[in-house]
């Protein structure tokens, strides 16, 4: 029987198909040999997959929250359900506020209060830890979090504020790091586990909204006379620390000032990256090749500019950035903030941005936009656990794969072009015929196979 006999599609299309089952195109038995081929080889296989996941920012909690029951219920199914929706195993969540929060606030107010007296999360009770527990719920599992600051409290910074940059005082630095542990320890007791924290988001940028500065060598020493042994000292050596946060473009710096000081190293389970910029892929392929040991992780992205209602491009961005960052040794992908308003906010400072579920708040209903149909294409077949495995695709196409742990094959191949194309999918030795429609995503699914 030929193996791929059984090969299932699903698409999604500019034209209008969303996660829609496909048949395959009727072929003769020779006609894939003329055809230019998408080549999966299941024997070569790299690195294993996290899973993938979005923010439980403020803003999106607040929305969520304001939303009618079946709403929210249905938002979480989406999301997290591993059976009905994308199974979202990760999540990213602020320490202290950003700039999709309501405003700015601190875990620790009072200045001056080095020993964190007045430490609290009580701000996160209202709508961010319902939101991730409800999340959890859903998913009949913790979630592996990443905790990342956006900036430390205003008392302890160069500039005496949360916005505009800064630097964190040398003097804060202990109580800085002691902020980590007390942050983790107040989820846990809440229930939900922090999996990993950043050093800080986006460390390069002076931003109008929450943002603090630390160069390459500021961040290697933050880490390894501070943050890891502040960690290790609270029995939490077990919380991933992932260094620079922020765009491809600088990241090979960061990794070699970090990863070429062994103290500061051992601390490190690998480093996080954004898409915003120049695309650079070749970098995420140069931090695995000069540190292969050290782990990849996509932390945020996401449409920027406004919402970008019903835009088609958006998701097709989403595709290119996953395709490329899986195929050079990333890990796990995270989006960034789950839901939205209909205007892309609320935002403090007026950044609005794109999501993948948008909400009419006066109707109080979802709008899913494209990168939510995008994302599906990935999360929902390529699970935790599985192995990338070697594929060879034409430039016309985007395109992965991977084996999963029940042993099926999930190829992701996406068409940015206005006329539809054919192929031949070849996995292994078996070979079919495939078309992918004009501007469009599909997800081909082969159970069973692979060694």
């Amino acid at each position: 029987m030929d193996a791929l006999a059984t090969m299932r599609c699903v698409t999604s299309s500019r034209d209008g198909l969303r996660l829609a089952g496909k048949p395959l195109p009727q072929a003769g038995r020779q006609e894939h040999r003329q055809l230019p081929r998408i080549v999966v080889d299941t024997a070569h296989r790299y690195q294993t997959h996290l899973g993938f996941g979005g923010a439980f920012t403020e803003a999106a909690a607040s929305v969520w929250q304001g939303l009618p029951e079946a709403a929210r219920e249905q938002l979480l199914t989406d999301y997290f359900d591993p059976v009905r929706g994308h199974g979202y195993t990760l999540g990213r969540v602020h320490i202290n506020s950003c700039d999709f929060s309501l405003g700015h606030y601190a875990h620790v107010e009072t200045p001056g209060d080095f020993a964190l007296a007045s430490f609290s999360i009580e701000r996160d009770r209202q709508a961010v830890l319902p939101f991730i527990r409800a999340a959890q719920r859903v998913a009949g599992r913790p979630l592996q979090l990443l905790a990342s600051p956006w900036s430390p409290p205003a008392w302890m910074k160069t500039n005496g504020q949360m916005s505009h940059g800064g630097r964190l005082r040398p003097e804060c630095r202990d109580a800085w790091a002691q902020c980590y542990v007390r942050f983790i320890r107040a989820y846990e007791a809440e229930g939900v586990p922090i999996w990993g924290v950043s050093v800080q988001n986006e460390p390069m940028a002076q931003q109008v909204w929450d943002s603090c500065l630390y160069s390459a060598e500021e961040e290697r020493d933050f880490v390894r006379d501070h943050l890891g042994p502040a960690l290790h000292a609270a029995g939490l050596g077990n919380v991933k620390i992932v260094i620079w946060d922020h765009n491809r473009d600088l990241m090979l710096e960061r990794a070699r000032v970090v990863y070429s000081d062994p103290e500061a190293a051992r601390y490190v389970w690998g480093i996080g990256f954004h898409w915003y910029g120049a695309e650079h892929f070749d970098h995420v392929q140069q931090v695995h090749d000069d540190w292969p040991d050290r782990q990849l992780l996509f932390t945020e992205g996401c449409q920027e500019g406004g919402p970008h209602t019903g835009e088609w491009e958006v998701g097709e961005r989403y595709v290119h950035n996953i395709v490329n960052d899986l195929n050079r040794w990333t890990v796990g992908w995270i989006d960034w903030n789950l839901l939205l308003d209909e205007h892309g906010g609320p935002n403090h400072v007026g950044n609005f941005c794109n999501a993948p579920i948008l909400a009419d708040t006066a109707r109080g209903e979802l709008m899913h936009q494209s990168a939510y149909w995008a994302l599906g294409h990935f999360a929902r077949y390529i699970r935790p656990g599985a192995r990338r495995v070697r594929s060879v695709a034409a430039q016309e196409v985007d395109a992965t794969a991977f084996v999963n742990t029940d042993g099926s094959t999930a190829v992701v191949a996406a068409n940015r072009h206005d006329s539809a194309l054919r192929y031949a999918l070849c996995v292994d030795e078996a070979c079919r015929v495939i078309e992918l429609p004009p501007r469009s995503i599909s997800t081909f699914v082969v159970d069973g196979s692979g060694p």
